[in-house]
């Protein structure tokens, strides 16, 4: 009796969610669609219910027929069956009109736009719901589904039912989703619309997110996680999402704080509103939390897809492989980086543009764009292999480390090297940005972020020094010392402890004393010691001397160097430290 059961209701199900015109659908008058429909008459209903009924059982007595001895049919079609098919289609309807009315998708139309077409298979639909009571189910949707054919797991949460609150039961499915795809080595998207913890279900609610922070805690860096914020996120939920690899936000509609603006306004008497508080502009662009934000939904969804072909499903295997074939725009590219980055050393330029000069197709995916933008990092192809970018921004501050800067390269190199991608750095930076402000606000500390990512790291990385690579920001910025694999230098390049001009004030700063006291032209003197010192000291002779720098290449080789080096270090192999527990990162 159960298979039959289960066959039958996965049969009116799949025929509840997919059809356009099937009986259920004109019963519950839903226009799926958006097409006006006429409302059928009673007896129409009664009459396509029956035909349902009628279909299912001729279906079970032929599997009897047909041989099937474990089939027994006491009873051809449960009533709870046909009830929880229209409660699941009357839920859906209730969404659109809660939903839409916010400018906001239902949970299920977000999976529609999150996955390929008709791959996705929901988990425990009516899980934490009563069927006999009218109560269809949970405020998460949880399942897999695939994304450019890979399978991906999935919980998504359904403001239209009790806000999307988590209580017990969304917590089980939550839990249960995160062991499965731990299980099946498969990434995990989180698509939140929360009112945060089930008030009437007290500490059972609270101690849900913490099994869930466990379980996000135990799957990071082991599978690929990201949260998609598409609505509310308050109090302790924002931790589910921090402790994700990637936040996407939306422009409208999307929040993230710990506590409201009413709390805020009740403790210390500040007035703001929610966008201004955690809005998903402040949270991109100010705190840092966020790594994309997304025009829209659709917008946010779509990055989501794109990050994940970038990445592999698990720790243990390599990012997908793409068919490349390089051509006479490649070598049009290459030709062009000789004239993007200018002689003086005092001109910005744009990074980017560098950065589109080597990469397949120009194509480059960038992560925390509008945060701390004097350094660039994101995803792009070499020769179809994924890698990830690394670089200074000569166009903002002339790409200065500061420390949110720091903050930027160091999570995304970590991130690389969880999942295996190979890391490139391109390289032009005058040092750290100097004043109380930053010190202050810990530039030891999270300055140290980046040396531990880039010495700790063990995929292939390969650094390409521009421009200027001046004091212990060189070092950090994937130096050979700290642990790169294959460094260059452009003929441009400028590699020393300090600028020609500070290091001219600090080593003839007597000299410097004695001309003006004497009445010399100080600027003339400080100027020509500068360019000796620029001409002996200030270029990349020395580093390659001592095998710091492995070669002088032409910006033109830029790429081609790349790939070379990428090749030859496919195969390095990670170092287990079997004595010890893990380090003691500066966080």
């Amino acid at each position: 009796m159960t298979d039959i059961v289960s066959a039958i209701e996965e049969r009116i199900l799949r025929r509840t969610s997919k059809s356009k015109a099937d009986a259920l659908a004109d019963v519950s008058g839903d226009a799926r669609d958006g097409k006006s429909q006429s409302k059928p008459n009673k007896a129409d209903a009664a009459a396509a219910v029956e035909a349902i009924k009628r279909e299912t059982a001729q279906a079970a007595v032929e599997q009897i027929s047909n041989g099937d001895s474990k089939a027994q049919i006491k009873q051809p079609v449960r009533d709870a069956i046909i009830k929880a098919a229209q409660l699941a289609r009357e839920a859906e309807t209730t969404a659109r009109k809660r939903q839409h009315g916010k400018g906001k998708h239902t949970a299920r139309e977000r999976l529609d736009l999150l996955f390929d077409a008709d791959t996705f298979e929901e988990m425990g639909r009516f899980s934490g719901g009563n069927i006999n009571k009218g109560k269809a189910g949970s405020a998460v949707v949880t399942g897999f589904g695939k994304i450019y054919g890979r399978m991906v797991g999935v919980y998504a949460q359904d403001f239209s039912v009790r806000g999307g609150t988590i209580g017990q039961a969304e917590g089980l499915k939550i839990c249960h989703l995160l062991d499965m795809a731990m299980q099946m080595k498969v990434p995990v998207v989180a698509l939140i619309d929360s009112g945060g913890a089930r008030i009437q279900e007290g500490v059972a609610a609270l101690t849900q997110y913490g099994h869930i922070f466990r379980k996000t805690c135990q799957a990071s860096g082991f599978i690929p996680q990201i949260s998609v914020i598409l609505g509310p996120c308050a109090g302790g939920a924002v931790y589910c999402p921090a402790l994700t690899d990637l936040i996407i936000m939306t422009k409208e509609n999307s929040n993230m704080f710990v506590t409201g603006p009413d709390v805020v306004k009740a403790a210390t008497g500040e007035t703001i509103s929610m966008d201004e508080l955690g809005g998903g502009y402040v949270h991109n662009a100010q705190s840092g939390v966020a790594h994309y934000l997304g025009e829209d939904e659709a917008d946010a969804i779509d990055y989501t897809r794109t990050v994940l072909a970038y990445l592999p499903s698990n720790s243990d295997e390599k990012a997908p492989t793409y068919a490349y074939a390089s051509g006479h725009a490649e070598h049009e590219a290459a030709k062009r980086l000789k004239t993007i980055v200018p002689a003086n050393d005092r001109q910005p330029y744009d990074v980017l543009e560098v950065i589109r000069a080597i990469v397949d197709y120009g194509e480059f995916v960038q992560v925390q764009e509008l945060f701390a933008q004097s350094a660039v990092v994101g995803f792009a192809c070499i020769s179809g292999k994924p890698v990830g970018i690394v670089a200074n921004q000569p166009n903002v501050r002339a790409g200065i480390l500061d420390v949110d800067a720091s903050e930027k390269v160091a999570r995304f190199v970590r991130l690389c090297d969880a999942f295996n991608l190979p890391v490139v750095t391109l390289v032009d930076v005058p040092g750290y940005k100097p004043g109380s402000d930053q010190e202050h606000a810990g530039i030891i500390r999270r300055g140290a972020k980046v040396i531990y990512a880039y010495a700790n790291a063990q995929v292939p990385m390969v650094t390409v020094i521009l421009r200027k690579a001046f004091g212990g920001a060189y070092i950090v910025m994937g130096s050979k010392s700290i642990g790169a694999d294959m460094n260059f230098a452009w003929p441009t390049s400028q590699i020393a402890v300090l600028g020609p001009t500070g290091a001219v004030n600090i080593i003839h700063r007597k000299d410097l004393q004695k001309a003006k006291e004497a009445g010399q032209d100080v600027e003339a003197l400080r100027s020509k010691l500068a360019d000796e010192y620029e001409a002996s000291t200030v270029n990349a002779n020395l580093s390659l001397e001592m095998g710091e720098i492995d070669a002088m290449i032409d910006p033109e080789q830029t790429r081609e160097v790349i790939e070379e080096s990428l090749a030859m270090l496919a195969s390095k192999r990670r170092v287990s430290h079997s004595d010890k527990h893990h380090g003691n990162q500066p966080l």
